[in-house]
Parts: structure tokens; C-alpha cells; sequence
């Protein structure tokens, strides 16, 4: 018998490139390239927005207010904790802005927006939508705990606020400030790359909190100089709104979350919304 017949496949021709089929779909909801001037385009017209609905808008913007001015107060002597919760309004903006993005929707329908309407918001997609806000309540549970964590060993007992803020304005704290910023950084850039327009996709379309979530994370990924400039923007109005005593936050918080549903509207495919 011949023993020199072998098993081995053949050797691929040169220039052979195997074939690979590609998906029969998107992974995700298709992305639309943003320019870099398009925070400027939400902004405008998110006031928009806010003008066309004062009433609802005021509402949720004293609610933010509200809120801030509890905190402060409760927490007065415990800046540990009032520093986290202040901190919980940029990580829970999505969500508290849910209101918002359904007035923004029903004034692109042409619909007239009322308060019920808005407070009902959660109500189109009530399980993804209670997913997801629990994951971002973990989130800020989680940056809550690492603020203590780092106001701990950074401190000798409990500092009063104004004692605090002059702590923080001295070069001893320097060790304090940089491990604070970093983490609030880290939580900060992690909740802002998964929601940035997950609550909008929610609200909009029949989908789920894995899959709003990506598509907000893929577009940060892809297109992080406009996003960027975004979280930079949100930031900067939020911080300048908390320091007269959050009353700020009566106008940037409805603000903000109108623009947010326009970066929404902008970043996905509107052919593919309801």
C-alpha cells in the first residue's frame, strides 16, 4: 500500500483571502456624524424648547433646586456626604431629565406637553427605564461610598462646611483634592459614556437598557471630541448653577435636558424612531 498520502488540506493559492460574510444588521442603533459645533445647535435648541414649555420646565428646574437646597441643609455639617449627593446631580441627570425629553418629543410631534404627561414619562418603557435608573443609582451609591472613603483618610474627625472649604483652598489637601477628582472623574466619565442619550433611545424606541446603553458608550467611543465638548459644556452650567445655592438649576437643568433630547435626535437615525 502507498503510506505517502497525506491528511493535511492543501496550502491556500497566493492572494487568497477567505470569505467572511458580513451582519446581516447593525449591531445597535445606526450613528450619525456630529460636527464639532453641534453642542452649540442643542443648546439653541433646547432654549428653544424651554421657551415653547416654560411651565413644565420650571417645574422640574425647581424640583433640581429644591433638592440641592435639601441636601445643603440636612447636610450642612457633614460636608462629606453634601459633597457626593452634589455630585449625584450630573451622574443622575439622565434620568431626572426624563420629563424633559418627553416634552421635547411631543413639541417635535407637534402635541401640545403638559405636566402629567411629563411625570408619566417612565411609563412608555417602564422596565428598561427602571433598569437602567437603577444602574445609575448603584453608580452613585458606589461614587457616594468612595467619597467618604477619601474624605476619611484625608481628615482628621468631621470638618464643618466653611471649615471644609477653606481646607480645600490650602496647599495641605492637595493629596485630597487630586485622589476626589480622580475618582469622581473615573464615575463621572463611566455614567456619562453609557447614558448620554439612553434615556432619550428609551423614551423614543421599543428597546432595551443593554442596548441603550451601548449605543451610548459606542457613540462616545467614536466620536469622543463632540462628546467630549458635551460633557465639558454640562459640567461647567451645572457647577455655575449649584454655587448661588443651586437656584441656578431652576433654568440650566431644563435647559440641559432639552438640549440632551436634541443630541439624541442628531446623534441616532431619525428614519428609525417611532
Amino acid at each position: 500500500m502507498n503510506s505517502d498520502v497525506s491528511d493535511a488540506p492543501e496550502p491556500y493559492p497566493p492572494g487568497y483571502v477567505p470569505y467572511v460574510p458580513e451582519p446581516a444588521v447593525e449591531l445597535g442603533p445606526k450613528l450619525q456624524r456630529l460636527p464639532l459645533s453641534a453642542p452649540l445647535r442643542w443648546l439653541k435648541l433646547g432654549w428653544r424648547d424651554f421657551r415653547r414649555a416654560p411651565g413644565v420646565g420650571l417645574f422640574f428646574g425647581v424640583c433640581f433646586a429644591l433638592m440641592g437646597l435639601a441636601v445643603l441643609l440636612v447636610f450642612r455639617h457633614a460636608p462629606i456626604y453634601t459633597l457626593a449627593l452634589c455630585a449625584g446631580f450630573v451622574l443622575l441627570g439622565p434620568l431626572l431629565c426624563l420629563g424633559l425629553y418627553q416634552v421635547s418629543l411631543r413639541l417635535e410631534r407637534g402635541n401640545k406637553p403638559s405636566l402629567d404627561d411629563a411625570l408619566g414619562a417612565w411609563l412608555t418603557n417602564v422596565k428598561q427605564i427602571a433598569i437602567f435608573g437603577f444602574v445609575l443609582l448603584i453608580l452613585e451609591m458606589l461614587w457616594g461610598r468612595a467619597a467618604l472613603v477619601i474624605f476619611a483618610v484625608s481628615f482628621d474627625g468631621m470638618p464643618d462646611f466653611a471649615g471644609s472649604i477653606q481646607k480645600l483652598l490650602s496647599a495641605d489637601t492637595l493629596g485630597f483634592v487630586t485622589a476626589y477628582l480622580a475618582v469622581g472623574a473615573v464615575f463621572a466619565g463611566l455614567i456619562f459614556g453609557i447614558s448620554v442619550v439612553a434615556m432619550p433611545l428609551l423614551l423614543d424606541r421599543d428597546t432595551d437598557a443593554v442596548t441603550a446603553g451601548l449605543a451610548s458608550l459606542k457613540l462616545c467611543l467614536t466620536q469622543p471630541g463632540v462628546m467630549l465638548c458635551w460633557g465639558v459644556i454640562v459640567t461647567a452650567l451645572v457647577v455655575a448653577a449649584m454655587l448661588p445655592y443651586f437656584i441656578g438649576l431652576i433654568v440650566v437643568g431644563p435647559w440641559l435636558g432639552h438640549a440632551s433630547w436634541h443630541l439624541y435626535r442628531q446623534a441616532l437615525d431619525p428614519a428609525a424612531g417611532n
